[in-house]
């Protein structure tokens, strides 16, 4: 799990779109996620998180300003497609084919909007993977691909 997560955080320290990570980690273990902030909108995080009890991985967008969210909502609608839509087109743009992904759209803990996707693999030793490595970063970059055009403030 140290090994995944640190493989990113190292891959992706000094990238320009970002101004550093943080780990939002839950108390009990649940959810395990680093989130590296938007250069363009503090205001703006892209993460990876990890679940390793059911297991799965979940990539997303989040915002703790809720007219970012809104404007998030208004881009979706107005480009015409569905969410899922949306997101796969940075999925594609970041070399990933994904057909209308699931595209999760909440509120946590009354403070951060998301927009994520959720990746589950048959089991945490497929952390290991290359190819799953490799899927990962795609959505990353594929959501920040999506959202990257509207992040200004």
């Amino acid at each position: 799990m140290e090994a995944f997560r640190s493989s990113f955080e190292k891959e992706l320290e000094g990238d320009s779109r970002f101004a550093g990570n943080h780990r939002h980690d839950r108390s009990d273990g649940s959810t395990l996620a680093t989130r590296w902030v938007s250069t363009v909108n503090p205001h703006v995080w892209f993460e990876i998180a990890v679940r390793p009890q059911i297991p799965q991985i979940r990539v997303g967008v989040l915002t703790d300003d809720r007219w970012k969210s809104e404007d998030f909502e208004e881009k979706i609608e107005e480009s015409g497609d569905t969410m899922g839509e949306f997101v796969e087109m940075g999925f594609e743009e970041a070399g990933l084919t994904w057909l209308d992904p699931i595209v999760e759209h909440y509120r946590e803990d009354m403070k951060y909007f998301y927009f994520a996707t959720a990746f589950e693999p048959a089991s945490v030793d497929e952390l290991r993977s290359e190819a799953v490595l490799t899927k990962i970063r795609q959505m990353f970059d594929g959501y920040y691909h999506a959202f990257a055009p509207y992040l200004k403030a």
